[in-house]
């Protein structure tokens, strides 16, 4: 029987709640999810933030680039009502959680998952291009620092990994913080990479739904090589189960206790295959 994938929470249960605001995230641990996924981009003055756009109009009620925004003018923006629209309000009712709309800064996770009651890995993309370069690292770095997870003691696993589409990003970390995990997010696998290796320092692949769906093959390949698999993003049931079945290592999916719940079913038992004997060819009578 398959080994049951990881089931890692994209940007918190956010089929359910508001994207990258803490009440997704709360909402996937209480799931049972093994894992957490964000976003991080730098503000102007310097914070790291839970945000996946560059612009923000998606997912707030302001408008501009986040990179030219500080954190002060981020928190005057509503990040929640895109996905739980309370229009309806009336001026006496209880505000909804705050949770639910204010912008989430790194720290904030970090702390959520240092207090999370139990082991709860967390996968941090950073994002690429970026006017502040190598800067996005160096922030992170410091912040995974002041909860001693950036430099992990010999035999010890901090329980951050960075990923990030960018090869250069992923060797800015080994530089600073060798003892970090890293992925290499994928939406075409390299040519030069489809014997399943990564790049130098690479520690995980991060290939997308669509190309282990195509290729169910480079799994393997990947495992070969020593490489854990970890796919984005899968949410649709059958997909779940595929992964488990192709034995992906992580998945990070939308909808975690949806994923938790499909991954309990046992797998559904092999159609036998029947062989009939040949037949026999008449004879010939002359």
């Amino acid at each position: 029987m398959p080994k049951r994938p990881l089931v890692v929470a994209h940007r918190g249960a956010s089929d359910v709640s508001p994207e990258h605001t803490l009440a997704a995230y709360r909402r996937a641990v209480a799931a049972g999810a093994d894992g957490l996924e964000c976003d991080v981009r730098l503000t102007a003055d310097g914070h790291l933030v839970c945000v996946h756009d560059r612009r923000i109009e998606r997912t707030s009620n302001g408008r501009g680039v986040l990179s030219t925004m500080s954190l002060e003018e981020l928190e005057s923006f509503d990040w929640g009502s895109w996905k739980n629209p309370w229009a309806d309000l009336d001026e006496d009712a209880d505000l909804p959680d705050p949770d639910l709309r204010k912008v989430l800064t790194l720290d904030t996770l970090l702390s959520a998952v240092r207090d999370a009651g139990r082991p709860v890995e967390l996968a941090i993309e950073t994002k690429h291009p970026t006017r502040y370069a190598g800067l996005v690292e160096r922030r992170l770095i410091e912040a995974l620092d002041r909860y001693g997870w950036a430099h992990p003691n010999v035999g010890t696993e901090s329980p951050v990994r960075v990923m990030s589409f960018s090869w250069l990003s992923l060797r800015r970390m080994r530089t600073m913080a060798p003892g970090l995990r890293t992925v290499l997010l994928m939406d075409r696998v390299p040519l030069r990479f489809r014997d399943g290796s990564l790049p130098t320092g690479v520690s995980y692949a991060g290939p997308s739904l669509e190309i282990v769906t195509a290729h169910p093959e480079y799994v393997d390949r990947a495992h070969k090589h020593g490489h854990q698999v970890h796919v984005w993003t899968v949410n649709a049931d059958a997909d779940v189960r595929h992964c488990r079945d192709i034995s992906v290592d992580a998945i990070i999916t939308d909808r975690p206790e949806a994923a938790l719940k499909t991954l309990a079913e046992p797998p559904a038992a092999p159609v036998p295959t029947v062989t009939y004997p040949p037949r026999r060819r008449p004879r010939r009578h002359t």
